[in-house]
């Protein structure tokens, strides 16, 4: 009786193997849903949109882009999370999604650590510090200047508290005792379109969605948060090297399905991604965006994660910031 006990759960066990290996040969055989959780138009966005035409054409299914923006990118993170874990929706999660909003809100509705299997970090970009043309400052040191002499004169665009945008500015001030005033928007495009009207005059924005208009010269560049000047924005210096020593804010961007995922599929998703953020068109997009491809390992990318929900834990208890 024991001994059929044994082969009935042998049985079952290799059954199911089975099924996880025969559902991963059939992955995808309908069409898959990319949630962005911005509005359209931002720089998550601009990066989704490419990934998922070219796996569109890889697998020979339709990849969906779903923009469900609003809380900081928390309801498409839900969304996402709450979905189920057979392959067919994941989410392009960004660091203020998956690493910022899990301290800056009481309660987002997920766990980014225990919700979510990460599959592959897609890209790093810099922010750039820009102004609109209308503020009389040339420089980071003026913008400063001209800041401590009108103190909450000027406001300051993000894409919704709790955005790597938002944090990054917050840093900012702090660093250089200055007082600007927070507006925060749905998403990138709304934001811009305030800052190209001059409503807001300064913004740390995402690489991707203000170099055209740097160059059109409809907003002024200032600095640029990385550690070192991005080959994108190389005349541009950064803000440590323009004088706040220390100060670094970049943003990551990356692809995440529901926990419980099973592991053939998140084998095949980290093997398909990465075999197409190494076309030499997607890293020519990229690199024209100012964003870094990545393209790790499942591993490396959630023990990147985990790391960056302790450190911005800490900056964000620092600044004792709180979204609701």
């Amino acid at each position: 009786m024991k001994m059929d006990f044994k082969i009935a759960w042998l049985c079952a066990a290799l059954a199911l193997g089975c099924s996880s290996f025969t559902q991963a040969q059939d992955y995808p055989n309908k069409p898959v849903k990319l949630i962005v959780p911005f509005p359209p138009g931002g720089g998550t966005d601009i990066l989704a949109r490419p990934i998922a035409q070219k796996l569109s054409e890889k697998w020979g299914q339709p990849v969906i882009v779903e923009n469900r923006g609003g809380a900081g990118g928390n309801i498409g993170t839900k969304a996402a999370a709450d979905a189920a874990p057979d392959g067919y929706t994941l989410i392009f999660g960004v660091l203020g999604t998956h690493a910022v909003n899990q301290s800056l809100y009481a309660n987002p509705g997920f766990d980014s650590t225990v919700d979510f299997a990460a599959i592959t970090m897609v890209a790093n970009t810099p922010n750039i510090l820009v102004v609109h043309p209308s503020v009389p400052v040339k420089t980071m040191a003026d913008l400063i200047a001209y800041a401590k002499a009108n103190p909450n004169k000027l406001n300051y665009a993000s894409p919704g508290n709790g955005s790597p945008s938002h944090l990054a500015t917050e840093i900012f001030k702090s660093m250089a005792g200055i007082q600007i005033t927070h507006v925060p928007y749905k998403g990138s495009g709304p934001a811009m379109a305030d800052m190209l009207g001059g409503q807001t005059q300064v913004w740390i924005a995402n690489a991707p969605v203000v170099l055209q208009h740097i160059e059109s010269g409809k907003l002024r560049a200032l600095a640029t948060t990385s550690a070192k000047r991005p080959a994108v924005a190389a005349e541009i210096p950064t803000i440590a090297e323009a004088g706040l020593t220390g100060y670094e804010a970049d943003t990551w961007y990356g692809v995440f399905a529901p926990a419980k995922t099973t592991q053939p599929i998140l084998d095949q998703l980290n093997k398909d991604i990465v075999a197409v953020l190494n076309l030499p068109d997607i890293r020519k997009k990229f690199a024209s965006e100012g964003a870094e491809i990545v393209a790790d390992s499942s591993a490396s990318f959630t023990q990147k994660l985990r790391a960056d929900v302790a450190k911005w834990k800490k900056v964000i208890a620092d600044l004792n910031l709180r979204a609701e």
